[in-house]
């Protein structure tokens, strides 16, 4: 599995937890940074994970950033980018199997590494469900 990664200030160590989680998992991770907590414009390290899941480069993407909010709507701006701003693997696990997700937005401000690191588990770990699911996943424009 090959996953890109992309962060502001407020995830860099957010970030440095789930790379380093899923590097002793043997995953393979592209990180777009930053990797310092000196302040930055999100859609810089978001832009870059979206190209790289839009382009088939990657499996699946994840953004962590203060709120979430801001780096999941740079995200959404790209075609065929169904970016899922969540706070609990139950919402990470919906968000693929029911949403086909293929970025994870994580709001750092609002959850701990350890649940962070867990949304990211059951993200990964989640296979779309398909089925009625599908239709509704096709109404969405690319």
């Amino acid at each position: 599995m090959k996953i890109s990664i992309g962060n502001d200030h407020a995830g860099t160590e957010y970030k440095n937890a789930v790379v380093k989680h899923l590097e002793s998992k043997g995953i393979e991770v592209i990180n777009h940074g930053t990797n310092s907590v000196d302040s930055v414009d999100y859609p810089d390290f978001v832009h870059p994970v979206a190209n790289d899941v839009e382009n088939g480069n990657v499996d699946l993407g994840i953004i962590i950033c203060g709120s979430g909010n801001g780096a999941s709507m740079t995200a959404n701006k790209h075609q065929g980018i169904r970016c899922a701003l969540c706070w609990t693997g139950e919402i990470a696990k919906l968000a693929r199997e029911h949403n086909n997700a293929n970025i994870l937005s994580i709001p750092a401000r609002f959850v701990s590494q350890p649940q962070a690191v867990d949304m990211v588990d059951v993200f990964l770990n989640t296979a779309f469900e398909g089925g009625r699911h599908q239709k509704r996943v096709d109404k969405i424009p690319v």
